[in-house]
């Protein structure tokens, strides 16, 4: 009997494939015509493995691993053949727990307890038998179980908040991953098997291990192992101080949330951060030649309301702030530079008057009085309304800007008058051991619900624009967040569970036939994983309320 033919549309070519042909096979039909690896499918906008098989006339797209989606598969895919490799090398038995925790370098930074030692001999090993996998196209099964198995079977295993975590699931059935006789579960979809995982070095450092990966923009190489100590060390102390409040999962966070409440855990977040912003301004007093200091983050890390709690902080040990914003220092609108598509690139260092800048900040370090600018954002201009400002003893500025710790902004002025701060939301929760929440996806939930809250910005619309803002960030903060004095996790433990009120409606807006419904999703079936909770016990000078409202600064 023949077999039904199904229409597949391919860019502009349409090819007739037999119904049930996985979408694997087609995508080597045209691997030939793409520099870097197919990964994933899209078929008629919706994501698909390659595995799965056609049944029905559809148009394709493929995903390759120089994208955002493809790049995060490979990584995915990548923890799950280390896992693996790691109990073929010590023994099932003697591994008690993997933990993957956050990004380092290029990689993710990973620890490993059991009966063995991680030393360059260890991870040698392991990364021969990655190899050999790779080499042998060891096979990546998706398997559907009922999700009482799915609990039975990583108790089984020893993965304990996996099994935790699926207590919280309001479904029947989950997607679990075989790589031979080990099964696994992932946030996320995975590569067929481990012939596409080819590119990767594993490097001993600290107490554990990184495991070094390729970036979406070089997908075939593995990029040199460069250890970033400070942000390293204060995302370090983060997952301590979760691991001592014994939160390390959102499973920790969902048994506290429903077995114990959260008043409690929410004010000790909230004094650890008060703490810290205290310090690092006893720091600051302890440096009297210090008349500036320059903060900088990425989008949504709550700089402004920390601004202000360091501002109270500098205040309580007899210093004079006065904030400062880098924007307020844009060249005329008509001087802007634009970037290679014709738009006005408002993040590139030119974008702002250093000139003008330096000269007004060394008028004011020389004792003078100052008239500075403020940008009317709607004219474009530069204006001079402001009472003039001038520095006495206990004076010092906050200034607050994208480019604060690159020392081009502030080129004129000697270091010892500086001090630098770095702050982001560097999250210390992870979903489970193997699975870790990527400090972007808590920074653009922020974002989300402060833009819908105070700019009317559809969810659709920050999705949309969140590509260019990660590449400014990654062009004009990352590079420079090492030269840090000093750096501040604004991430707060609770804050997602928080969030999920706020995001879940807005994201449900996004229609299904829109470019950002894939990542819509994404994050819906992630924030599905956090037992929501009420904002009320969260505080009014909380970071948190830059972002969801009712806070006690003018944010």
């Amino acid at each position: 009997m023949d077999r039904k033919m199904c229409r597949i549309q391919i860019g502009n070519e349409i090819k007739l494939y037999e119904e049930g042909t996985t979408y694997k096979k087609i995508a080597e039909d045209y691997q030939g015509e793409y520099e870097n690896d197919i990964v994933l499918v899209l078929v008629d906008g919706k994501l698909q493995e390659l595995p799965k098989q056609c049944k029905h006339d559809c148009k394709l797209e493929f995903i390759t691993t120089d994208t955002k989606i493809g790049n995060e598969t490979y990584r995915r895919s990548m923890c799950l053949l280390m896992v693996k490799a790691i109990e073929d090398v010590t023994g099932k038995e003697n591994v008690k727990k993997i933990r993957v925790q956050y990004s380092v370098s290029k990689g993710y930074y990973c620890t490993a307890d059991g009966d063995f030692e991680i030393t360059d001999t260890f991870l040698r090993q392991v990364e021969k038998r990655m190899e050999e996998m790779a080499e042998e196209k060891t096979p990546i099964v998706k398997k559907t179980v009922h999700i009482d198995d799915a609990m039975s079977l990583f108790k089984e295993q020893g993965m304990y908040d996996k099994e935790r975590l699926f207590r919280y699931r309001r479904v029947s059935a989950v997607n679990l991953y075989e790589m031979e006789n080990m099964a696994d579960y992932y946030y996320g979809y995975m590569v067929p098997d481990a012939s596409y995982l080819k590119y990767f070095a594993l490097y001993r450092y600290d107490d554990g291990f990184v495991l070094q990966m390729p970036t979406k923009d070089e997908p075939k190489a593995v990029p040199p192992f460069e250890p970033q100590k400070k942000l390293f060390q204060i995302l370090k102390e983060s997952t301590q101080w979760g691991d001592m409040m014994h939160i390390e999962t959102v499973a920790d966070l969902n048994e506290q949330i429903t077995r114990q409440g959260m008043e409690e855990v929410i004010l000790v977040q909230e004094a650890y951060q008060e703490r810290k912003i205290a310090e690092l301004a006893m720091q600051i007093v302890q440096r009297p030649s210090v008349k500036f200091v320059l903060i900088a983050g990425p989008s949504s890390s709550g700089k402004t309301t920390f601004s202000h709690r360091l501002s109270i902080q500098l205040q309580a040990l007899g210093l004079k702030p006065h904030p400062i914003a880098v924007d307020n220092y844009f060249v005329n609108r008509e001087f802007t530079p634009r970037d290679e598509n014709g738009d006005y690139d408002f993040e590139c260092l030119e974008a702002i008057d250093r000139e003008l800048f330096n000269h007004q900040l060394t008028e004011l370090l020389e004792g003078k009085e100052v008239q500075l600018p403020t940008f009317n954002f709607k004219t474009g201009k530069r204006e001079y309304n402001a009472p003039p400002t001038k520095m006495g003893k206990q004076d010092i500025l906050v200034i607050e800007g994208i480019h604060c710790l690159n020392d081009a902004l502030t080129y004129k002025l000697s270091s010892e008058n500086k001090f630098k701060i770095y702050i982001s939301a560097l999250t210390q929760l992870n979903i489970d051991e193997h699975n870790r929440i990527p400090t972007t996806d808590g920074r653009l939930l922020r974002r989300m619900v402060r833009d819908a809250r105070t700019r009317g910005t559809s969810a659709q619309n920050t999705i949309a624009m969140w590509h260019s803002v990660r590449r400014g960030e990654e062009r004009n903060i990352f590079p420079f967040q090492e030269e840090a004095d000093a750096m501040f996790s604004s991430a707060l433990i609770y804050e997602l569970a928080v969030l999920k009120q706020y995001a879940e409606p807005i994201l449900f807006g996004i229609d299904k036939d829109c470019d950002e419904y894939v990542e819509a999703k994404r994050l819906l079936k992630f924030l599905d994983y956090f037992v929501g909770i009420s904002a009320e016990n969260v505080p009014k000078n909380s970071l948190l309320r830059e972002f969801i409202g009712g806070g006690c600064f003018r944010v």
